[in-house]
């Protein structure tokens, strides 16, 4: 049996994106309605537009997945969750989804809607996309940085389909774990509302001063590699972008999927009407580094001319002919005239007129068939013709032309028709709030030279990487230690089931995860799993995912206020941050990489924004964690942090001294004793100013 084709999965933005995606050979597109959608930039569609839109694709034998993949708010719920009916009203072919809230209701909701679990659940491992598997999703949209071997790896662990972006902009961060925008201005990238900071002046020593800007993926020529590693999806990234980029996009890879080379004329247009000094195929390779990093330059700007996107726009301006008709004419005496038209699964009939006696020359066969193989402006060809005609009749050409239209809009209609998938009405659940015990501190370290006040902490996280003996004797000193997984685990998931069972026989039953690919490990391993912030928890339903999923106790997103993370309901013990500098983003290309030295000569350096202002770059086995400048402090705060079980001290720069002093002022702060005063310049995080935008409105 002939191995199926890599499906081509184009972006669209808008009504014009959509049309140069089908014209130009995708076989599916992916959009945004006008919430929710993790693109809140693009034009996205209303209601009326994307029930026209579904039609258009389905009509042209094009699939839809709706992307409903921000994060939402508990008072969101019950807005999302009409996106969501309308969705199975329409019969979309899939629904993209982060947010672990959103898949517990429509597990519930709409067992039969088919879910693709977004980018943004950041996955990269085999265990991550069992997990996914095992909790209904059916596809999963990769992580970008994930090599070809990695990829096939996941491939041939786990039956659930792999997608895998193919072409476009690449994040600096693993996508779901960056917030950089949201820190610094309240612009949630997990929102749909990322405004690029990243894409701005930051520099290593040693870098091009663009050290968070990197090239756009390109992986066209790629593809059969891609196909063997076991992708079925190519998705192209632009719900942004302009429709003639769309269109280039994905006339390009409908070249590549169908194993045709791709004309360099294409390529050169493609590369011209956007790129970032060009492409990489870095991640792809196995080979992150400087040559992976570029800007919009001045000159890439300037490619785009009109030269370059009139003949793009050519690819689209009329309707691609590629769906095969069968008509059957009969042209009776004293009776109308009956055109069917089939495509093989579907077949209309279309009436007309009764048709007059012939005056000069009657119809025949090949007149009539001349006409009806005039479908120009239609996305149907004429495969085959067949007429019956009673002898002696005339036909004029403007009444068959009618009847063929006539006919093929009626196939048209009948192509577009889906049976709504079923979503069965629920009154929202509303649980109580939560009632917390006293707030109870944990604390995370980067290192094993522990102070002393960490003993008084509920857990101590030390790094997965910490010896056996270690971990040990510090278990004995009296320090309650767990150990930390991190959130890149690219490429080590073998090593790190082997350093949970070392952990394991030196007596440590407790793990920090903060993505589900840890999360699943660590469950494996038959350990005590705590989630972490990067879990980005922000409604009640998602957090009592995590409960069912096997969770003990978790964080919730350092992205929402105090106010709203009192809301969350239910008596599933969880947590917040409460002191250390806020991760920013995740890298698995290191910005220290553009400055062109090799990891063992690294130092831990600070990227320097345009105002000198500096944040430090720590390593994490295969990932870089970006933190940000300030160090979040509540020690003075403590009395609002409310409907919170445990507080999260999390150091990452601070001696062990610092750690002393900070545990201390804490612990003072939670006894009742006059908050101390926070050490230097701090910040409040989004605590209290939170970040722009109601999706729900």
């Amino acid at each position: 049996m002939a191995k199926s084709k890599a499906e081509v999965l184009a972006p669209a933005g808008s009504v014009e994106s959509l049309t140069a995606a089908v014209r130009a050979g995708a076989d599916a597109v992916y959009l945004g309605a006008s919430r929710f959608s993790a693109r809140a930039g693009a034009k996205n569609f209303n209601a009326d537009e994307l029930r026209q839109a579904v039609s258009y694709c389905h009509a042209r034998g094009v699939k839809v997945y709706l992307a409903v993949n921000t994060l939402v708010l508990d008072e969101e719920i019950s807005s999302a969750v009409s996106v969501l009916r309308e969705a199975c009203a329409l019969s979309a072919d899939a629904v993209l989804v982060q947010d672990m809230g959103l898949l517990r209701i429509l597990r519930r909701c709409a067992p039969e809607l088919r879910l693709h679990a977004s980018t943004q659940t950041g996955v990269h491992t085999r265990a991550g996309a069992k997990a996914l598997f095992d909790a209904g999703f059916r596809r999963v949209v990769l992580a970008r940085e994930l090599s070809l071997k990695e990829t096939e790896a996941i491939a041939r662990a786990c039956p659930i389909e792999l997608e895998s972006f193919v072409h476009g902009a690449l994040c600096m961060s693993v996508s779901g774990q960056c917030y950089f925008s949201s820190v610094l201005g309240s612009r949630s990238g997990n929102r749909g509302m990322c405004a690029q900071p990243c894409r701005l002046p930051f520099s290593v020593p040693g870098g091009t001063g663009h050290d968070l800007s990197l090239r756009d993926l390109s992986l066209i020529g790629r593809v059969a590699e891609l196909e063997k590693a076991g992708v079925c999806c190519l998705k192209i990234e632009g719900r942004l972008k302009r429709p003639e980029y769309v269109a280039a996009a994905s006339q390009a890879c409908r070249f590549a999927a169908d194993g045709k080379p791709v004309p360099a004329e294409l390529t050169n247009r493609l590369g011209a009407v956007f790129s970032r000094s060009g492409f990489t195929d870095g991640y792809a390779e196995g080979k992150p580094g400087r040559e992976m990093f570029g800007v919009r330059s001045h000159e890439d700007v300037k490619n785009a001319t009109e030269q370059i996107l009139r003949p793009l726009r050519e690819i689209y301006s009329s309707e691609s002919q590629t769906i095969p008709v069968d008509f059957a004419l009969k042209i009776p005496y004293n009776k109308p005239m009956l055109l069917s038209a089939s495509d093989g699964e579907k077949t209309v009939f279309a009436e007309g007129e009764i048709p007059e006696p012939a005056r000069n020359v009657p119809a025949d066969g090949a007149y009539c068939e001349k006409q009806l193989e005039k479908t120009g402006g239609t996305p149907f060809f004429a495969r085959s013709v067949t007429c019956e005609i009673d002898p002696g009749l005339a036909v004029s050409a403007s009444r068959l032309n009618g009847l063929r239209r006539k006919a093929l809009a009626l196939l048209e209609e009948e192509r577009a028709k889906r049976t709504p998938i079923p979503f069965r009405e629920e009154s929202q659940e509303i649980l109580q709030p939560h009632r917390a015990s006293a707030l109870r501190l944990r604390a995370l370290f980067r290192t094993d030279e522990l102070p002393e006040a960490a003993k008084q902490c509920e857990l101590v996280y030390l790094p997965y990487t910490t010896e056996p003996h270690r971990l040990a004797s510090l278990h004995e000193a009296g320090f309650p230690v767990a150990v930390e997984l991190p959130r890149g685990l690219f490429g080590i998931e073998d090593g790190v089931r082997r350093r949970l069972e070392l952990a394991a026989s030196a007596g440590i039953t407790d793990v920090w995860a903060g993505n589900l690919d840890g999360m699943r490990l660590a469950l494996d391993a038959g350990m005590t799993v705590h989630g972490g912030f990067s879990l980005n928890i922000t409604n009640t339903e998602a957090l009592e995912w995590y409960r069912e999923s096997g969770l003990a106790d978790a964080e919730l997103s350092f992205e929402l206020t105090l106010a709203q993370a009192s809301r969350i309901g239910g008596d599933f013990p969880r947590g917040l941050l409460l002191y250390g500098r806020l991760p920013l983003m995740l890298c698995r290309n290191c910005p220290a990489k553009n400055s062109g030295k090799p990891c063992a000569e690294c130092r831990e350096p600070e990227l320097t924004d345009r105002r000198g202002i500096r944040f430090p770059v720590r390593c994490y086995g295969t990932c870089s964690e970006v933190l940000n400048s300030l160090p979040l402090y509540l020690g003075d705060r403590l009395r609002d942090v409310r409907s919170i079980d445990f507080g999260l001290l999390r150091f990452t720069t601070e001696s062990t001294g610092e750690a002393e002093r900070i545990l201390r002022a804490y612990r003072a702060a939670l006894s009742g004793e006059a908050p101390a005063e926070p050490p230097g310049s701090y910040t409040r995080g989004l605590y209290y100013r939170g970040f722009e935008g109601d999706l729900g409105r």
